[in-house]
């Protein structure tokens, strides 16, 4: 039985802690599918403009965390086809961080958005340094009731595991908010912690890393809940294909 792929959108380095953990992530997230999740590697070095060829082998898109990619370019143009088609779509720590670029350029209307890693002296950093480094750090995140976050944990609150030393700009989350990316997990500070898409069947992203528990053995429910969702488009594009 064919699997069902998921294109990891990144620079594949197995000494990042998170590219060793995704296919085991995505392993045990699909034991509870009808069929498995095998990931495949899109390197933004050979990822360009040709990806919507390429999807028709795909049913879900997970942006993965190593930032700054070595095309930025690629990252971003991956995001936006999986907001637009629509595809599900999970973003990780960088992938959290380039979700929000590419809303910022291509939906609000903000070409000039920058990533203060890439551009420190940018003059329209909405992803800036975080005051306090989370790399290596565990926090806890608040869920907003209703949202596909809140709604896969069966909760309203979890314990996450970070590396990251930059997040979304908070003088830019009304802006976000109000264009439909919603801010649907908080920190204890209040901080932006999880993002989704309005209107889309699977568009989040986390500034913490999920795909970390499967170093534990333990299915996230995030990446269950995305699994889930790549696998009903993928049943949807079959469907379509054999009217």
């Amino acid at each position: 039985m064919d699997p069902i792929r998921i294109g990891l959108v990144g620079d594949r380095n197995l000494e990042v802690r998170a590219h060793a953990a995704i296919p085991r992530a995505l392993d045990l997230a699909g034991k509870g599918l009808p069929r498995s999740l095998e990931p495949v590697w899109l390197l933004t070095t050979t990822l360009g403009r040709d990806l919507d060829e390429r999807l028709s082998q795909l049913s879900g898109l997970w942006c993965v965390p190593g930032s700054p990619y070595k095309s930025t370019e690629s990252a971003l143009w991956a995001i936006q086809t999986a907001r637009e088609r629509p595809i599900p779509f999970l973003g990780t720590c960088g992938g959290f961080q380039h979700a929000v670029l590419e809303f910022a350029r291509n939906v609000l209307g903000s070409p000039e958005a920058a990533h203060a890693e890439l551009s420190p002296a940018a003059k329209d950093p909405w992803i800036s340094a975080l005051s306090c480094s989370l790399v290596g750090e565990s926090g806890l995140i608040k869920l907003v009731a209703g949202s596909k976050a809140a709604t896969a944990y069966g909760k309203d609150k979890t314990t996450e595991e970070y590396h990251c030393n930059y997040g979304l700009n908070a003088a830019y989350r009304e802006r976000l908010e109000t264009g439909g990316l919603k801010a649907t997990g908080f920190d204890e500070a209040g901080d932006v912690r999880i993002l989704e898409l309005e209107g889309h069947p699977f568009f989040v992203a986390t500034l913490f890393q999920p795909e970390l528990s499967a170093y534990r053995g333990v299915p996230h429910p995030l990446v269950r809940a995305f699994g889930e969702a790549a696998f009903h488009h993928w049943h949807r594009s079959q469907a379509h294909a054999a009217s």
